[in-house]
């Protein structure tokens, strides 16, 4: 009896790939961050990605052959780069604080999505950190080197090397203390009432 396409995935030694177009596998990644950050890890599953998308199972297992695989794909879709450069050190950290904050929502619920998940899994927990954690930090690093270059703060100033730990952490842990996102305007704040007074900057 022949088995209906779909109902499992190939053998994990099969080598055939369906061909998609860039903008089809767009499509699927997203799908798949947008139930991580609805459902949660545990609750995604291919099916549910086939259904959304409106294509076979065999057509997903083809591609990526495992759920990890596709979610550690579609995190390493998601990376962007971000470039800065008002020419004045507070207001670059500024700038990337409301920048941060536009995407803290929906950043924030991937973290917590695949918070169990990551640990279990290396290429996962590799694409979350090149996904989500390491662009911000380059980012915030870049943005701090040319500040010192401009002679604005000491290059051995103490507190240089804590920003990118104060401006990830209270990104992401606001919604655990106070049940809210940190938005543009609650990160700007904290940018000008803890990050510049502590590097000496109005």
């Amino acid at each position: 009896m022949t088995s209906q396409a779909g109902d499992r995935p190939e053998p994990v030694g099969a080598t055939r790939r369906s061909k998609i177009t860039p903008e089809r596998e767009q499509e699927f990644f997203e799908a798949v961050l947008e139930q991580l950050r609805e459902c949660g890890y545990d609750s995604l599953t291919m099916e549910g990605i086939a259904a959304s998308t409106r294509c076979s199972k065999s057509t997903l297992y083809r591609q990526w052959k495992t759920k990890p695989q596709f979610v550690a794909a579609a995190l390493r879709s998601h990376r962007r780069t971000r470039c800065i450069d008002t020419g004045s050190l507070a207001d670059d950290l500024r700038q990337a604080a409301r920048a941060a904050g536009e995407l803290s929502g929906r950043d924030t619920k991937l973290l917590q999505a695949l918070a169990h998940a990551a640990p279990q899994d290396a290429e996962l927990q590799r694409a979350l950190r090149e996904a989500l954690v390491e662009p911000e930090i380059a980012a915030l690093k870049e943005i701090i080197r040319r500040g010192v270059e401009r002679g604005e703060v000491p290059a051995d100033h103490p507190a240089l090397e804590y920003i990118p730990a104060q401006m990830f952490g209270v990104l992401r842990i606001r919604p655990v203390l106070e049940g809210e996102y940190a938005d543009p305007d609650y990160l700007v704040r904290f940018v000008e009432a803890a990050v510049l007074p502590a590097l000496g900057l109005r």
